[in-house]
């Protein structure tokens, strides 16, 4: 099918695009399923990387998946085009993604919780957090306000009410745009408004409208093992309850050869790092070093500043948001992380970023007036459904009587781009993803010397054999350590690297065992942190005595769970 990247595609779509782009390109696109959603599902995950040079789980890999939130929906096309991207570049001879595919992987999730994306875009929406399991109780609706779709347009809109004691007016500069009315009360003659989202009233009791949260309250991102709390609202019954986040906790730790992890979501627009729980002096400032001069290069290619959640984006720092997927991956698993906030509509609209407080207060009245200003200056969607901003119109709601929808439509404004927008907004967070997988450790047999010792005699059949010695020695040509993180290294997360003799019986390595040990290896960075100048650390070399007759092949192979695999096959001659 063809996908320009500039609307949302529900499940059977991205299904058929996922199937089309792997048919069309078996060499670099494999597919697997990795799981089943709540509502049976498949949870489908792509491999990226040129099979002619070694399959995927050789080579050090970058991790990317999307759309944990519903309604979230720019992730998903943000993963598409990073696929798409590299086929393409590929195939049309980019030598930087040549380089890349040829010695990295790209594990791609496109879309984490498609059944919580499947409501959103449904064509009667519901907008839920993450999944649609019903939690913590049963799906019972509480008396008060859900939002729904009450007029079937397929949009999910604002509800406002004339009221003298309402809590909203309109601004002064546009009337379409509601802002608070300030302390010293609307002025005269200004209408006020009491606002709520589009939808019904359970059990209505003629005066309030209460707005509980819906009976699907989870919150997938917040059923990773790190730092898991019931405190935190939408957690789930316990760590990994969720099917998606369990299948995806297991398909990430099935992969130890992920040197680098990027959760995509929306809005915003910046790059989120961990911690979210603790403040950067109780992290490795090594590793903190490490991930600012990644956020350098993620704001070069992206735009987007980049932030720490609980230094920057953390209101009450007894508050914290635990059990996210970035914190797991680099507290288990001892990798850097981000999670990618696309779309900052006031950025658009303004030029100016919207800052960190955007979550908890909302945008300023004025940034609001820009918005709208901006929304009108951009061509008008082809489906009345993409509209950013709807003008108010009368309907008459079944309980409260006369009221008007419209306002924003905030799926196809501040939570994503309007459509026209989108491929724009993603386009170079593909560069950034490249420029982080090519940073990870990556294994090479640099140096490879055989040299004959003499003659033997083999100790079962007195053959005549010769003595060899083999040096080998082997590099970590990647920017990063082979541990990857300061983190790892400390807790002993990763495996050392090792270096096997494969073609010659064990009995004939005369040395020792026919796999050695070589711990870890630094990379270009570390010359950062060395003191007084600092040797070799980024290369180890090993010596093997084997006994042979000469002309025998010898294959040797240096494997490391995060750097990858090289093999040479050599032939003992003096």
């Amino acid at each position: 099918m063809n996908y320009e990247f500039d609307r949302f595609l529900r499940f059977a779509e991205l299904s058929q695009w996922i199937d089309d782009i792997a048919d069309a390109s078996p060499h670099l696109v494999t597919v697997e399923t990795y799981g089943t959603s709540y509502e049976g599902r498949p949870l489908r995950l792509l491999a990226i990387t040129d099979t002619t040079t070694g399959s995927a789980e050789t080579k050090p890999a970058h991790w990317v998946d999307a759309s944990i939130h519903a309604v979230e929906l720019t992730a998903t096309v943000a993963a598409c085009r990073l696929v798409s991207w590299l086929v393409e570049g590929h195939a049309a001879g980019d030598e930087r993604i040549a380089a890349a595919l040829a010695t990295r992987t790209f594990y791609v999730v496109p879309r984490v919780n498609p059944d919580g994306a499947e409501w959103a875009l449904a064509d009667r929406p519901r907008f839920r957090r993450s999944s649609t399991r019903p939690w913590p109780r049963d799906d019972r609706r509480w008396p008060g306000l859900y939002a729904e779709d009450i007029d079937g347009d397929g949009r999910i809109l604002e509800m406002r009410i004339a009221d003298e004691h309402g809590s909203w007016m309109p601004h002064p500069d546009d009337a379409r745009v509601l802002v608070p009315v300030p302390l010293d009360g609307a002025p005269p003659g200004v209408p006020t408004y009491r606002v709520y989202s589009e939808g019904l009233i359970e059990d209505f009791d003629g005066f309030t409208v209460p707005r509980p949260r819906p009976p699907e309250g989870l919150d997938l991102n917040r059923n990773f093992p790190a730092g898991w709390g019931r405190t935190v609202p939408g957690s789930g019954d316990h760590p990994l309850s969720e099917p998606e986040i369990d299948a995806l906790v297991r398909a990430i730790a099935a992969r130890p050869n992920i040197c680098g992890y990027n959760a995509f979501h929306t809005a915003g627009g910046f790059l989120l790092r961990p911690s979210s729980t603790r403040p950067d002096s109780q992290l490795p400032p090594d590793d903190i070093w490490v991930w600012k001069q990644l956020a350098e290069r993620g704001t070069e290619l992206t735009g987007y500043p980049a932030y720490s959640v609980f230094e920057d984006l953390t209101w009450d720092h007894d508050e914290t948001q635990s059990g996210a997927a970035d914190d797991w991956v680099y507290e288990h698993l001892g990798v850097y992380s981000w999670t990618t906030e696309f779309w900052d509509l006031v950025h658009a609209a303004t030029g100016e970023r919207i800052g960190t407080n955007f979550w908890f207060v909302g945008p300023t009245d004025e940034q609001v007036v820009a918005a709208l200003r901006w929304v009108d200056s951009q061509p008008a969607p082809a489906d009345p459904r993409d509209a950013s901003f709807v003008d108010w119109y009368p309907f008459d709601h079944p309980q409260l009587g006369p009221v008007e929808l419209g306002g924003w439509n905030d799926l196809r404004s501040w939570v994503n781009p309007p459509p026209h927008r989108l491929r724009a907004e993603v386009e170079g967070h593909a560069e950034f993803a490249l420029a982080q997988a090519l940073a990870a450790p990556c294994l090479e047999l640099a140096h490879v010397r055989v040299e004959r010792l003499g003659a033997s005699r083999t100790a079962d059949d007195g053959a005549a054999a010769d003595v060899w010695r083999i040096v080998v020695g082997v590099l970590n040509s990647g920017w990063l350590p082979t541990e990857v993180t300061a983190l790892a290294r400390r807790d002993t997360i990763v495996l050392p690297v090792e270096v096997e003799l494969v073609g010659v019986e064990a009995a004939a390595v005369l040395d020792g065992p026919a796999r050695r040990e070589l711990g870890q290896l630094a990379g270009a960075v570390s010359a950062r942190f060395e003191q007084g100048g600092g040797g070799s650390p980024e290369r180890a070399l090993a010596t093997f005595t084997v006994r042979a007759a000469a002309g025998t092949e010898v294959t040797i192979e240096a494997r490391h769970q995060r750097a990858g695999r090289r093999a040479t096959t050599i032939r003992l001659s003096p």
